[in-house]
C-alpha cells in the first residue's frame, strides 16, 4: 500500500468518525458543507462568481472553486488541503489510485490569508482556488476537500462536482401535480438522454439526485423511471411521486450592512458592550402567499461600504424570533446554505419562551445578506419546514438534478449531466 493509499485511508477513517459524532449529537447544519471546529465560521464555496447555485465545476471551461472561511483568532494556524474523489453517494472511490483523477500535489498549504481590518471581532480570512497551479483535477464526478488544522484535525469539508456534460438532461416543474392541482406542491419532470453511451443496465449504470434548495438533507436519491425517452436510448420521469416536492415558502431575509443602524430586515442594532446585537423583525404565522424575491437560501457577505468586503465585514449576533402561541412538538432550528457549523448541536436550535410564547436564537454571523427558514425536527428524527411557514404553490424554488453514470467496465462514477432549473 502507497503512503498516498494510507493518507486517504487515515482522511476517510477520520471523517467516518465526524459523521457519527454528528449523527449522534443529532446536529442541525443542513448543507452539504460542513465545519468542525469551533472557532472557524463563515465557509463559502463558489464554483465561478454564481453564489446562487451549487458548486459545479464544469470540465474544460476554465471556472474555478473558491473556497474561503474564518479563523476567530488574528493568530495564525496553518491549513492544508487534501482533496479525494467520491463515487455518485459521497463515498471514497476506493478503486481509483490518486493518479488517476488528480494531476499535480495534494496536501498543500493554504497560503492565501489575510487579517480583519477595523472589526470589533478578530478573525484571519483564508483562500483557496480549486483548481490551481499545483491542483488539477483529471475526472468528473464528486470530490470531497478536507481543510487540516496544524494538529491534524479536520477543521472544515467542502463537496463540490465537476460536471462532463455527455448527457442531455432536461426538467419541467408544474403545480399541477398528481396529489393536488394549484395548491401546495410542485412536481418535477425530468429526460435523460444516453448519447451514445453503452447504458445496458440503466439500473445499475445510471444514478440520479434530485434537490429543492440545495437541501441536500432532503435529496431524492436514484427515483425509479416510468418510462423512456430518447426513442428507448434514455429515460424519463413524468409522473414520479418522489419527484413531488412541498412548495413551502418564500425565505426570510435580512442584510447586516452596517453595525450603527438597522438595513433590510432588521428592527434594530444595539450595542451590548461587548458586541453588536442585530434584531430582525419578528417572525409570525404565514397564512396566506405573499411574493417576496430571495436567493432560495444563499447568503453573500459585503457590508455598506461594499470594499474588502472579506476583511472589513465584522461579526454581529444575530437574534431571530419566531412568534408562536405554543411549542412545537420537536426542535426547532434556523436553516439556510450558510448552517454549517457541526462542532455544536445547539448552534441553530430555538429555545421556546413561554413568557411572550416565542421561540428565540442567537447566531454569530458576518455581516451580509442572508436567506433563513425555519425547520422542524421531529421527535422520530425527520425534518420539515414548520407549519408556520405555510406551504404555496406559487413559491419560487429553485431544483437541481445531477445524473452519474458508470460504464460497464468503468471503475467509478461520472457526473455526466446536471441542470438547475427556477419555478417562477
Amino acid at each position: 500500500m502507497t503512503i498516498n493509499h494510507v493518507k486517504q485511508r487515515l482522511y476517510s477513517m477520520r471523517r467516518i468518525v465526524f459523521i457519527l459524532l454528528s449523527c449522534c449529537l443529532c446536529i442541525a447544519a443542513m448543507a452539504q458543507h460542513r465545519v468542525f471546529a469551533p472557532d472557524v465560521k463563515t465557509l463559502t464555496v463558489v464554483a465561478g462568481n454564481d453564489w446562487l447555485s451549487p458548486p459545479v465545476l464544469t470540465m474544460g471551461d476554465g471556472e474555478v472553486l473558491s473556497i474561503a472561511f474564518d479563523r476567530m483568532s488574528h493568530e495564525y494556524q496553518q491549513y492544508t488541503y487534501h482533496v479525494e474523489h467520491c463515487e455518485a453517494d459521497w463515498t471514497s472511490s476506493n478503486e481509483l489510485f490518486e493518479v488517476d483523477w488528480l494531476q499535480g500535489f495534494n496536501d498543500q498549504p493554504i497560503e492565501d490569508y489575510e487579517a480583519s481590518v477595523n472589526t470589533t471581532v478578530p478573525y484571519i480570512h483564508y483562500r483557496l482556488s480549486i483548481p490551481n497551479e499545483l491542483t488539477q483535477l483529471k475526472l468528473s464526478g464528486n470530490y470531497r476537500l478536507s481543510i487540516i488544522d496544524e494538529e491534524g484535525e479536520t477543521s472544515a469539508e467542502v463537496r463540490f462536482m465537476v460536471l462532463e456534460e455527455i448527457m442531455p438532461l432536461s426538467l419541467t416543474v408544474t403545480t399541477n401535480t398528481d396529489i393536488d392541482v394549484n395548491n401546495s406542491h410542485q412536481q418535477l419532470s425530468m429526460s435523460v438522454g444516453y448519447n451514445g453511451q453503452n447504458v445496458t443496465r440503466p439500473q445499475e449504470q445510471i444514478y440520479t439526485v434530485v434537490t429543492q434548495n440545495q437541501q441536500w438533507e432532503r435529496a431524492v436519491v436514484n427515483p425509479a423511471p416510468d418510462g423512456l425517452s430518447n426513442g428507448g436510448k434514455g429515460l424519463a420521469w413524468n409522473h414520479v411521486r418522489a419527484l413531488i416536492f412541498d412548495a413551502g415558502n418564500e425565505y426570510h431575509k435580512f442584510e447586516t450592512l452596517s453595525t450603527s443602524h438597522p438595513t433590510m430586515g432588521i428592527d434594530r442594532m444595539e450595542w451590548d458592550g461587548e458586541a453588536y446585537n442585530a434584531y430582525p423583525f419578528e417572525n409570525e404565522l404565514r397564512r396566506n402567499y405573499l411574493y417576496d424575491e430571495d436567493a432560495d437560501g444563499a447568503f453573500y457577505i459585503r457590508n455598506s461600504d461594499n470594499w474588502e468586503n472579506d476583511v472589513t465585514s465584522d461579526y454581529v449576533r444575530v437574534n431571530y424570533c419566531l412568534h408562536c402561541p405554543h411549542p412545537m412538538d420537536g426542535t426547532l432550528f434556523v436553516n439556510g446554505t450558510w448552517t454549517t457549523d457541526a462542532s455544536n448541536p445547539n448552534t441553530y436550535a430555538m429555545t421556546y419562551d413561554e413568557t411572550d410564547h416565542c421561540y428565540h436564537a442567537a447566531i454569530w454571523q458576518k455581516q451580509g445578506y442572508y436567506n433563513y427558514q425555519y425547520v422542524l425536527r421531529r421527535p422520530d428524527g425527520t425534518q420539515t419546514t414548520t407549519p408556520a411557514e405555510g406551504s404555496f404553490y406559487q413559491t419560487e424554488n429553485r431544483y437541481q438534478a445531477y445524473v452519474y453514470y458508470r460504464s460497464n467496465t468503468g471503475r467509478t462514477w461520472h457526473l455526466v449531466g446536471y441542470r438547475q432549473i427556477i419555478f417562477k
